[in-house]
């Protein structure tokens, strides 16, 4: 394979590179403590103002992105809890997806990767009717006998070892999404508070789809009319987060226009990962002169459900079926990165699993802390992925929860995972928060 000339790369991230950012960074080590990286290793570049160093380094001409460069850049979560504690608010989030697109314009992918990243973020994500075929796809193999044969026979055995963590732990897909079992259009119970739009997500709406009925209905229930727009598209966050921030920009234009032309008073989010870019399309489209009106009007208007419910709807009354036993029922909650750190609603959530009947909510050590997930982060970067899941289970475990609740797809699969490998041998259910509250209306 040829590798890129390295003087190319370094002029790629200094032009793709935000130098006021890389200078606004004093150093201070406040990132040290809140990055899961550097806290499972104890090393410099692993941290956030260590990535930082380097990307200065190589933008200044000091030292040559090499294959440790790269590496570094892609160590990282991306979980953004460096953001918060950080007295000169940097926006490391953006330097290290600038850094990444720089990279992915100077690709040392084998042919494998490249064909399986171009299927992915060119092929599937962003065409809903391809979508669908997967999620039939995958639910014929779930149904049909053919996922029993292929565990019994260790045909398994043969797929890397993530692919096959991530396949014992799959919910069941389906073609069926929030519009074709809703419609477009859900009225609100009573008189209506607001007029919203579902962002009802990709792969969201395929392994998903349950969830997202659960939030129109949840919605209609507080008071509002939910509309889903069927020409919206992928948000883009994994394109960002991998380097293609051009295919990004074109995914946000798209949900932009379908959006804007709703004219509704919030956008609704329910998986962090998403909220979190949908909330930066003004940042993301800023240079873009005709789109950066629209982008911004857009992005003011995103809001996770559980932040939309506590501020502006009629809560409604929540009552847990084990309600006429002595005990009561613990929960916990696993924080999603990115509601918490980029759309600062990590205690809504909270709010609203306090006034299930009967419920103690058990806080976790170190509930903010990543569990791993990270997009496709536990596919590319198995072996981190795998030590912070592990140090995260022994918080969860220490809690004595029958549930644990998140606010984010990825994170869901990722603690479903972890509950099967590292669970302390009694029965522990992982539900989204959306799923957890519909249950238990009264």
């Amino acid at each position: 394979m040829n590798r890129p000339d390295s003087n190319s790369l370094a002029r790629t991230l200094l032009e793709k590179l935000d130098y006021d950012q890389l200078t606004n960074c004093m150093r201070c080590g406040f990132c040290l403590p809140a990055c899961p990286t550097f806290k499972e290793t104890g090393l410099e570049p692993e941290s956030p103002r260590g990535r930082i160093a380097l990307m200065k380094a190589v933008a200044d001409g000091l030292m040559e992105p090499d294959d440790m460069f790269r590496d570094q850049m892609n160590h990282c979560l991306g979980c953004r809890a460096c953001e918060p504690v950080c007295p000169a608010d940097v926006k490391y989030g953006q330097l290290i997806e600038q850094a990444r697109d720089a990279i992915e314009d100077h690709p040392v992918h084998s042919p494998p990767v490249k064909g399986i990243r171009k299927l992915l973020f060119k092929g599937i994500f962003p065409h809903r009717n391809r979508l669908k075929s997967l999620g039939r796809t995958i639910n014929f193999y779930q149904t049909s006998g053919l996922r029993r044969l292929a565990r019994g026979t260790g045909i398994m055995r043969l797929i890397p070892k993530p692919l096959r963590d991530m396949e014992r732990i799959l919910p069941d897909a389906t073609a069926q999404g929030v519009i074709e079992q809703l419609g477009c259009v859900h009225p609100a119970k009573g008189t209506p508070i607001a007029r919203v739009a579902l962002f009802r997500g990709c792969i969201m709406d395929v392994i998903f789809a349950g969830t997202n009925v659960n939030t129109v209905k949840l919605l209609a229930e507080a008071g509002f009319e939910v509309v889903i727009p069927p020409e919206q598209t992928c948000c883009g966050a994994l394109h960002a987060h991998s380097g293609e921030l051009e295919l990004a920009r074109n995914l946000a234009r798209i949900n932009v226009k379908v959006f804007k032309e709703l004219n509704v008073d919030f956008v609704v989010s329910n998986a962090g990962g998403c909220g979190a870019l949908l909330v930066e399309y003004d940042h993301l489209l800023h240079e873009d002169e005709v789109w950066k009106e629209r982008a911004a009007w857009f992005a003011s208007r995103v809001v996770d459900i559980s932040k939309l419910l506590v501020e502006h709807g009629r809560i409604p009354a929540f009552a847990d079926s084990a309600a006429t036993v002595a005990e009561p029922m613990i929960v916990t909650y696993q924080d999603s990165c990115h509601l918490r750190n980029v759309m600062r609603s990590g205690s809504v959530p909270r709010q609203l699993i306090s006034q299930v009947a009967n419920v103690t909510l058990q806080e976790m050590k170190e509930a903010d802390r990543c569990c791993g997930s990270a997009g496709i982060y536990n596919l590319t970067q198995p072996e981190m992925a795998g030590k912070i899941l592990e140090h995260k289970m022994a918080n969860v475990n220490g809690t004595g929860a029958r549930y644990l609740l998140t606010s984010n797809p990825g994170c869901l699969l990722q603690m479903k995972l972890g509950v099967e490998l590292h669970g302390r041998g009694e029965p522990m259910e992982v539900k989204h928060v959306v799923d957890f509250l519909y249950e238990r209306l009264s």
